[in-house]
């Protein structure tokens, strides 16, 4: 039985320190994935690209991915290969970061139309990934085998993470629940957020296992926690604030982008404390964001810009 606590936060604007990458006109940069080499990957979807950034050169390579791509999701696997979720495709795209060459997986046939979402990499370098037409799935990228699964209550599967330990979880925003794979089977258990049509849009767990959930109608973020079944949340600051793209750093904080308040919302789960920093263009909509040690780097479809926030200068600053 899950239960629920919202904490009581208090929230400090502060000023804002972004550095802006400009990409291509009409790019509607969609989600943004950090690369080990220091390059940036994100997804172009109203362009059917994947571009990859240099910030230090400024420099971009920009990927076609074939004629009728709409991608969305972009990570980097253990291969340090971009893993694309692309819609317009129905496929999952492999673009190889030396050659750039594209590999696509499509979904069987009996899967059309899927509304490819997020892809995360389990502890046994397959990939999950979600569809908001009411499926989820795994693909084995050595062997090309793939499995598709209906999600629990038809259509939302959206984000998608994976725990230290190796556990599955997604988030059903239509479905307003979250998701719990059993990797051997493919089944999913339901588990139930404390607010009800909360709108459970994008997952990230921390060090400690927790899973992270922005509440995109709530206008909360809540945290799970496996260990106890239990629930907590915390609405965020702001009038009306709807909770899209979520985090969580090395050091467990957990970051959000905020859409009413045009915001990237900082939450210390130890103090409880959250602080509101403005982003520097109007209706950015920020619907991904992702990082690696000492940056959280988000994707502005809204105005075709990268945006890289250094968050140990925060720290530092006492944000």
């Amino acid at each position: 039985m899950t239960t629920g606590n919202i904490g009581l936060a208090h929230a400090q604007t502060q000023p804002p320190s972004f550095e802006s990458f400009a990409v291509p006109s009409g790019s509607a940069p969609h989600d943004v994935a950090p690369a080990h080499d220091g390059t940036v990957w994100y997804t172009a979807q109203a362009q059917g690209a994947l571009g990859r950034l240099d910030p230090r050169s400024g420099k971009i390579d920009r990927i076609a991915l074939g004629a009728g791509s709409s991608p969305h999701g972009v990570i980097v696997g253990p291969d340090s290969a971009a893993w694309v979720t692309d819609g317009g495709l129905n496929a999952i795209v492999r673009v190889d970061p030396k050659t750039l060459a594209v590999t696509r997986f499509p979904l069987p046939k009996d899967r059309p139309d899927a509304n490819l979402n997020t892809a995360v990499f389990d502890k046994q370098g397959h990939l999950w990934f979600t569809g908001q037409s009411g499926i989820y799935g795994e693909l084995d990228p050595e062997q090309g085998r793939m499995r598709v699964f209906d999600a629990p209550r038809g259509p939302g599967a959206y984000g998608i993470c994976v725990t230290r330990s190796g556990e599955l979880y997604f988030a059903s925003l239509a479905g307003s629940y979250l998701g719990r794979i059993d990797p051997a089977t493919g089944a999913a258990q339901v588990i139930e957020p404390p607010t009800a049509k909360q709108g459970a849009r994008r997952v990230w767990a921390d060090s400690s296992g927790r899973v992270w959930v922005s509440e995109w109608n709530a206008g909360k973020v809540g945290v799970f926690d496996p260990a106890t079944h239990r629930w907590r949340e915390w609405r965020l600051p702001g009038n009306d604030p709807h909770a899209y793209a979520i985090f969580v750093d090395d050091r467990d904080i957990v970051w959000l982008s905020e859409w009413s308040a045009n915001a990237l919302v900082r939450f210390d789960p130890r103090t409880e404390r959250f602080d509101v920093l403005p982003l520097p263009r109007d209706h950015a909509n920020v619907r991904e964001m992702m990082g690696r040690p000492g940056e959280v780097w988000l994707s502005e479809s809204g105005t075709d810009h990268l945006l890289l926030y250094r968050s140990r200068e925060a720290d530092v600053r006492g944000q």
